[in-house]
């Protein structure tokens, strides 16, 4: 029996059934934000080589599956996906294959269903192995990316510490975690590859990779904020102000902070009936105070709700509030909680919080530069609000 024109004929209803199997898998977290086409990828090019390997009368193309597997791999790592959720998504793969070829292989001999079998499972291991090669590729490649940033903010970091010396200490000690991280899975990684370089990528040094290029996201961002912070105190902030919309900044925002709560369940609940059509403000570090608070918001509360509320104030004022369900704040913690660096953990849930200890920091000194203020109402087990209220019109346009 030919299997490879049996393998054509369904090669469409393998597709759909494939990319169902792969979008109902939970453990497979990165398709949630992907369409059908980005899902499906290079496999239709990989069934149709993998059709010419199963028949006895065409050439084999392997080149194609190899081809379409490293093209797989590259763009798997470009849209965010761990080295298990591939592997799940192969062995999907292989299951479907075997599952619309399981009644015609019942009608084949016992040798012709062997030589089928082997040859199957031989093309997907090898686009396995094909795909992990260029998806560790893609994922070093990012990881050359943070080193560049790095060493980009090297000088001005090293300027900021020398005018900075009371955050010295703080600074040393936030990087100190990550920049270990880095230092220590970078080199089992390194050392593994000098010792058996014949070895192929294991899942072990994937995600070693992984673990390298969080802790890298994690320096930079804590670098970035403060760069942003002593650049507030150093005066050099300046503001831009223009005629803003701001139900759609806000559905802006909503849009990029909603798979994170997705994520944990937690439902956002928006009320922008009473919220001011258009003021005048610097529209990209009032969507950085919103992004700030609704991803606090999140972090800290494991259950419940966030929710936004947007209103007029005054004939000069408005507000934008942020309420969530969460662990809360001490009474003593509320004095500092808009301190650099400050973080009071008080719940084992976000002991290991990839915060950086200077989102409300910031957010308090760029409310503070658009003439505005901010309060924060808590109670430890009960949530928090924290209300900014900020002018209408006539924000100041020069530096703090």
């Amino acid at each position: 029996m030919d299997f490879s024109q049996t393998l054509i004929a369904k090669s469409d209803a393998i597709l759909d059934q494939w990319v169902e199997a792969v979008y109902q898998d939970e453990q497979i977290e990165a398709t949630n934000e992907l369409t059908f086409k980005a899902v499906r990828n290079s496999l239709p090019r990989v069934l149709k080589a993998l059709a010419t390997v199963l028949s006895e009368s065409e050439t084999s193309d392997l080149q194609t599956v190899v081809d379409a597997s490293l093209e797989h791999g590259t763009l798997r790592a470009e849209q965010g996906f761990e080295p298990a959720e591939i592997a799940r998504e192969y062995r999907l793969l292989r299951f479907v294959i075997f599952s619309f070829l399981e009644e015609d292989l019942l009608q084949g001999s016992a040798q012709e269903v062997l030589r089928a079998v082997r040859l199957i499972d031989t093309v997907i291991d090898e686009a396995i192995a094909r795909c992990f090669d260029s998806y560790t590729q893609g994922r070093l490649q990012e990881l050359k990316q943070l080193q560049s940033q790095l060493r980009l903010t090297n000088q001005e970091l090293t300027r900021l510490v020398s005018t900075n010396k009371d955050n010295l200490s703080h600074l040393a000690h936030e990087l100190k975690t990550p920049l270990t991280s880095i230092i220590g899975y970078a080199d089992l990684f390194l050392r593994q590859h000098r010792q058996q370089s014949e070895l192929k990528d294991t899942y072990a040094n994937l995600e070693s990779i992984e673990r390298v290029l969080k802790n890298g996201r994690l320096l930079v961002r804590l670098i970035n904020d403060t760069l942003e912070i002593s650049r507030y105190d150093a005066g050099q902030m300046k503001l831009q102000p223009t005629l803003t919309d701001v139900r759609s900044l806000i559905n802006f925002v909503l849009e990029m902070v909603e798979p994170l709560a997705r994520a944990k369940e937690l439902s956002l609940v928006v009320e922008c009936e009473r919220a001011p059509s258009q003021v005048n403000t610097d529209p990209l570090r009032l969507q950085q105070i919103l992004t700030n608070l609704l991803s606090n918001a999140i972090r800290y509360t494991e259950s419940g709700s966030i929710h936004l509320k947007c209103c007029t104030v005054s004939q000069q004022q408005w507000a934008i509030s942020v309420t969530d369900s969460g662990i809360g704040i001490s009474p003593d913690a509320q004095a500092q909680i808009f301190n650099p660096y400050f973080r009071e953990v008080t719940a084992p849930q976000v002991q290991s919080s990839d915060g950086t200890g200077l989102g409300l920091a910031i957010v308090s000194r760029l409310v503070q530069l658009m003439d505005g203020e901010i309060k924060v109402d808590s109670q430890l087990g009960k949530g928090s609000t924290f209300t900014v209220i900020l002018p209408l019109e006539g924000m100041s346009t020069t530096d703090n």
